[in-house]
Order: structure tokens, then C-alpha cells, then sequence
């Protein structure tokens, strides 16, 4: 059984964190160390995760007011007081199977119940599609309240929102 660990990133993880995403940036986003820091200073969920000690993902997640120019964080600001946004979650290829996005997302999760945040947001692309980023929302109570053109239109995102304790929510969030 292999030692899976989750905490918070540091100085000494960008390198990693930023090798990491710029494997998976067709389903996030560019991502320099200087804009790394940025947003890990308004993250109040700034997590990497290790299987045997090494770097195997990591998990970027905003309160509200954090002070993030992003359209879609923008999008869930003007519809919920309060909220955790999920801006990447990336795990590395190779621990593809392990579930680590499910243990993120399970602390996270947690998080949000113990702070008493009511609604935890993300997006993901649908053009082009991210159908593994759709199944695995799907089985955390995710469901879409809008999309949105990015990117000057060549792509759009599905905006979700789920509760903490993981009931569907459909169409009760709109």
C-alpha cells in the first residue's frame, strides 16, 4: 500500500507544481512561477499530494473575495456569498488509478464543511471536451449551472457547483 500524503505546497514545490500542470495545461491553464505565487497568496487550499514521498498533484481552491480576476471565478462571485472555487486540480500521469484526485477531493470537501462553506465551484472544458474531468465531478454531486466562451471562443467551460455533503444539486443553484 503506498503512503499517500496531503499538504500544503511551499516555496521549495514550484518547480514541481509548475512541471506538473504545464502536463496537463490543455485542460488548465499556462501557468508561470510568478503567476504560480499569485495564486497560491489568494488560495485558502494551496495542496500538494505524495505517494511515497514524491510529488504526485496538487489542488488550487479560493474563497470568495480572494481578489481573482478569472472569468469563470468571476461567474460564481456574482452568484454566492460564500464559496471555495476550484481553480486546477492536476495529478500526474503516471499515478493515473491511485484515486489521489478523489483524496483531494475528499479534503477537500471536508474543508468546505468544517468552514461551513454551502457550495464548492469549478469548471472544466467541454470544447474541447475533458469527458474523464466530466465523470469525475459527476461523481462528487457536481452539476452545471452555465458555461461560458474562453479564450477568444476555441473554448468553452461547463460551470458547476455541488454542496459539501455531496447531495445533487440540480438546478437548485442556478
Amino acid at each position: 500500500m503506498p503512503d499517500i500524503r496531503i499538504r500544503d505546497a511551499d516555496a521549495d514545490d514550484a518547480s514541481t507544481l509548475l512541471a506538473l500542470n504545464d502536463v496537463a495545461v490543455q485542460h488548465t491553464s499556462a501557468m508561470d512561477a510568478v503567476r504560480l505565487q499569485e495564486l497560491q497568496a489568494m488560495a485558502s487550499c494551496n495542496w500538494l499530494l505524495t505517494v511515497d514521498g514524491s510529488v504526485a498533484g496538487f489542488l488550487l481552491a479560493m474563497r470568495e473575495r480572494a481578489g481573482y480576476a478569472n472569468p469563470n471565478y468571476a461567474f460564481f462571485a456574482a452568484r454566492y456569498p460564500v464559496f471555495l472555487y476550484i481553480d486546477r486540480i492536476v495529478i500526474a500521469p503516471e499515478h493515473a488509478g491511485l484515486k489521489l484526485g478523489t483524496r483531494l477531493y475528499e479534503a477537500l470537501f471536508e474543508r468546505a464543511r468544517t468552514q461551513g462553506v454551502p457550495v464548492i465551484c469549478c469548471e472544466y472544458n467541454i470544447e474541447p471536451p475533458n469527458e474523464p474531468s466530466r465523470r469525475f465531478h459527476d461523481k462528487f454531486g457536481f452539476a452545471e449551472i452555465g458555461s461560458q466562451l474562453l479564450d477568444g471562443g476555441r473554448k468553452r467551460v461547463s460551470l458547476q457547483a455541488a454542496l459539501p455533503d455531496g447531495v445533487r444539486i440540480r438546478n437548485r443553484l442556478r
